[in-house]
């Protein structure tokens, strides 16, 4: 997904002339960094309510790297999944390298992470692989990777059906109550909401043939100095052990 977060800075300048967004983020104390907060265990909420996860903890360590205050902007997975601005002032997130947003104004840094796919089913459908899905109800969250592809393979079978869903809340509950047979989506994301204990009746099955998602972060193509800081950071954040 999964910034590891999107990173959005609170100071927009109007007029033709603009600093680059690192000054930008620097002068304005704050890093907004947009997270899907359904996305355990990247991003989700404690007992508090209170953000937490992965990306959470990324957006801190950026934030205080750069010497600001993080702020973090509950953000849905199409919008996140999309390269798509989240706000007034441009976005640079975590992305999917293959999305189309990643070739046009954007510039992908380092890639930092991967996903493997797998596939989750309600125990009572007798589903144990991706290929015994085939001619059952599935379905995802709309506009991710994995939903697509997923559509996309139901209609290649020529028989089942997908459905979208909102959040990925909204697919492991229908998951556990039956309205739906199995679902795909990253490996980390399976294992969590069947360790909750809150979806009964659903198990990981085994993997789904879908490419890897690498995820990386993105500035605009001439945020440079941007561009640079972050490049920086991640690579540091390897070196030392702290992602």
């Amino acid at each position: 997904m999964t910034l590891t977060a999107a990173l959005l800075a609170t100071a927009c300048f109007a007029g033709a002339a603009q600093a680059d967004k690192l000054d930008d983020i620097i002068s304005s104390g704050t890093l907004r960094c947009a997270v899907v907060l359904d996305f355990p265990p990247m991003g989700m909420r404690d007992d508090k309510n209170e953000p937490i996860g992965f990306d959470v903890d990324y957006c801190n360590d950026l934030a205080a790297a750069l010497g600001v205050t993080a702020e973090i902007v509950e953000t849905p997975f199409p919008r996140a999944d999309s390269g798509a601005d989240v706000g007034p002032c441009g976005c640079w997130r975590r992305l999917d390298l293959r999305h189309a947003g990643a070739r046009e104004n954007r510039w992908l840094l380092c890639a930092y992470f991967a996903f493997e796919m797998a596939v989750t089913a309600n125990t009572s459908t007798g589903i144990t692989s991706f290929e015994g899905m085939k001619g059952h109800t599935v379905g995802a969250v709309a506009g991710t990777y994995e939903a697509i592809a997923l559509e996309e393979q139901v209609k290649a079978w020529g028989e089942g059906e997908f459905r979208p869903y909102q959040t990925q809340a909204d697919v492991f509950l229908a998951l556990s109550q039956g309205q739906l047979e199995a679902t795909v989506s990253t490996s980390t994301v399976a294992q969590a909401n069947v360790k909750t204990g809150n979806f009964p009746s659903i198990e990981v099955v085994g993997k789904a043939p879908f490419d890897i998602d690498y995820v990386a972060l993105f500035a605009r193509r001439d945020d440079y100095g941007l561009l640079n800081y972050l490049n920086l950071f991640v690579n540091q954040q390897v070196r030392t052990g702290a992602l």
